[in-house]
């Protein structure tokens, strides 16, 4: 289809191909604006701009990052896939968080490792269009063909003359030129940016105190605001006194939002001694008699009945009968908390006819719905203001704390910024969910696995199909090995704790699940269990050469320490492979982690660096929950206040860690996630091959070793 042409306001140019639209403008000292759009901006008004990059006549280019960044280096890896195709000099990169626009997808907002993923071809295509109207304004200007003309380096060369015009000198001109539509991306074999190890953009604005996050956010004549909540689940307000709050120093309000009730004064700490002051009457609802053992009691009882059949694959039922040896085993895990370390927090400025949400988000067309909720405004009349956070983990994805930002500000006329204290953050979250899994596996008279079962209880987040959520199921439904005979079966057991997205979702409990009694059924069948994986993933060979490269770089098979063992695990996640080794031992009643030799194959990799970074990171926050993360339940509460009851990884105990990338041509998978799920099953089958016990449960306790 040829491109329809347009001019809109502002000499807006847009150009339809393929149901795309790609937006060039001036603006803001004449910059150049490239985005790939499918309509103008929800919150588009006269002087707002619809784009993805910006050339300035400074020679800087601005990339606007529309993804969140909570740690994880989008601002950088984004960058590098328009630098590549626009050929910017690195140096003169800047970047900006944009507002809600659907020229970024239809639902803005980072979950599932998706940042590189869904921005890999859209951004390099925006880059490279770019790149391509400067060249074709360089060759207007010397009056010769394009193919005379090369881009590098920030400017346009002719290759006759080798004369150069920048890209700043070129902006102008380039802007009225029509965008090209098809413009062919670098093969990969011409990259000289992606796949190289670059520096974080973000990290002297972070070092330096510049950065900017939702805590951080001042506008004037700000007020802020703390919220006592019902410590019961699905309990609500009865009653309250405000009296002794509203005597207290800085106390500007007190009013009534949807989750309970707010105080709102002259600073922050203020806020949260008034809202302690609050004399208020719950009512607790049907939750008030909920706790951990009797959820468990439940579950185990649940185990025995047949649930939603998940998958199923042959007979297992009739190969388990006839199975040579069989062997059964139970495992499970606590609910968890996110805790960042930026604890939740928004600030809004609700009037009559606008409302205007500051926050550290996963989710800014979430955050934006949740306004228009609150406010009854139209989208075009909110704005959102994407910030730095100090960790999501998943949890910044949902728009609760929005929402009560929004409500305050809207109760008392006036800017607002609501936070909650560490104590709200770790007794209110929406948790990673507890889970309980049953399996039995047979194996034939050679050892070799004819089938396995599994039968999952866990409360379902992400929706339910025909009765099974596949967020719950992920990590033992989709077991990698080839096994002939496979039933897993489930049961969506919800008793009234908030559940939602934690980093890894359903692959954070499953793959310990999975991966430990693959390692049983090796056992039991007499069989290493590095080489049973193997054999049974001769037919993948991309889960296989991870395996085989962890293996190999950690030394699988070579002797150890007295008292050490190495354990293996492996899963297939948000579009990557990783296998992990760990090494550990138990001495005098204590498990220490030595070493973890990671591989992934990401795929296509843009930042080495980052990959690197990113495998660190969910490496010690999944050690940090399989040692010591556990939320427990009574009457109906969370028992955990804060780190000296939800404890983390310290420096101390943190394993030596190696990572190595498996060169891969295959189209980017997630990383920010692909390291969590292994390392629990890791360390818990390292633990069998240096005690012979097995670790069944979570968090790991000596103690409980079975």
């Amino acid at each position: 289809m040829s491109p329809v042409m347009t001019f809109g306001r502002r000499g807006f140019l847009k150009t339809a191909a393929g149901g795309l639209l790609l937006g060039f403008q001036l603006s803001r000292g004449s910059k150049l604006s490239a985005a790939i759009s499918d309509n103008v901006s929800d919150n588009a008004s006269d002087s707002k701009l619809n784009a993805w990059v910006h050339v300035g006549t400074d020679d800087y280019v601005t990339l606007f990052i529309h993804k969140a960044e909570m740690g994880q280096g989008t601002v950088t890896s984004l960058s590098m896939l328009l630098a590549e195709e626009l050929e910017c000099d690195w140096k003169k990169i800047r970047t900006e968080f944009p507002g809600i626009d659907r020229a970024y997808g239809p639902n803005q907002g980072v979950v599932g490792s998706a940042s590189i993923r869904t921005s890999w071809q859209p951004l390099r295509q925006a880059g490279a269009t770019a790149r391509e109207m400067l060249v074709q304004a360089a060759a207007q200007k010397w009056g010769v063909d394009k193919t005379q003309c090369r881009a590098e380096n920030n400017a346009v060369v002719n290759t006759a003359t080798n004369t150069r015009l920048s890209y700043g000198e070129l902006a102008e001109a380039a802007a009225k030129i029509a965008p090209p539509a098809g413009v062919a991306l670098k093969d990969p074999s011409q990259f000289r940016i992606i796949g190289k190890p670059r520096k974080r953009l973000d990290t002297p604005e972070k070092t330096t105190g510049r950065a900017v996050f939702g805590i951080d956010v001042r506008v004037p004549n700000m007020l802020y605001a703390a919220a006592a909540r019902c410590p019961v689940f699905g309990g609500k307000l009865a009653s309250f006194d405000a009296a002794k709050a509203k005597a207290m120093p800085g106390v500007k309000h007190v009013v009534q939002i949807s989750s309970g009730v707010a105080v709102i004064a002259d600073n922050t700490w203020n806020a949260i001694q008034a809202r302690n002051a609050l004399v208020i009457r719950w009512d607790e609802g049907a939750h008030a008699g909920l706790n951990s053992a009797g959820i468990r009691k439940e579950w185990v009882e649940l185990a025995n009945q047949p649930g939603a059949v998940a998958r199923q694959d042959g007979d297992a039922a009739g190969a388990l009968a006839g199975a040579a040896k069989k062997i059964e085993a139970v495992y499970e895990v606590p609910y968890l908390a996110h805790a960042p370390m930026e604890p939740l927090n928004c600030t809004a400025d609700v009037r009559a006819d606008s409302c205007e949400v500051w926050a550290s988000t996963q989710g800014q067309s979430a955050a934006l719905q949740e306004a228009v909720r609150v406010t009854g405004l139209r989208p075009d009349q909110v704005k959102i203001n994407t910030k730095y956070m100090g960790g999501g983990f998943g949890r910044r994805a949902r728009a609760d704390y929005i929402g009560e930002a929004v409500e305050a500000s809207k109760a008392v006329g006036a800017p607002v910024q609501l936070t909650w204290a560490r104590e709200d953050d770790m007794q209110q979250d929406w948790y990673r969910p507890a889970a309980y899994t049953r399996f039995a596996g047979g194996l034939d008279a050679d050892g070799w696995p004819v089938a396995i079962t599994g039968r999952m209880i866990c409360p379902p987040f992400g929706g339910l199909r025909n009765g099974v959520s596949g967020t719950a199921t992920q990590g033992v439904v989709d077991i990698p090995y080839a096994i002939p005979n496979v039933m897993v079966d489930y049961h969506a057991a919800d008793p009234g704790i908030p559940v939602s997205y934690w980093r890894s979702v359903g692959y954070s409990q499953n793959t310990f699940f999975a991966e430990s009694f693959i390692d049983e059924l090796a056992a039991a069948g007499g069989k290493d269990a590095f080489e049973f994986r193997r054999k049974l993933l001769r037919k993948s060979p991309r889960p296989l050469a991870v395996l085989e490269l962890a293996a190999e770089k950690a030394g699988w098979g070579k002797p150890l320490p007295a008292g050490r063992g190495r354990g293996i695990a492996l899963v297939n996640n948000i579009g990557s492979f990783t296998a992990e080794v760990a090494e550990v031992s138990v001495t005098q009643g204590k498990l220490k982690v030595h070493r973890v030799v990671c591989a992934v194959d990401c795929g296509q990799v843009v930042n080495p660096s980052g990959v690197e970074q990113q495998i660190q990171s969910g490496i010690v926050y999944g050690l940090s929950a399989a040692m010591k993360g556990e939320i427990t339940i009574d009457r109906g509460r969370v028992q955990q206040a804060n780190f000296h009851q939800y404890d983390v990884l310290r420096i101390d105990e943190m394993p030596v860690v190696e990572v190595y990338l498996v060169p891969s041509q295959a189209a980017p998978g997630g990383i920010g996630e692909a390291s969590v799920p292994p390392i629990a099953a890791a360390v818990g089958n390292a633990i069998f091959a240096a005690t012979g016990k097995r670790v069944r449960k979570l968090p790991m306790r000596v103690e409980d070793l079975a």
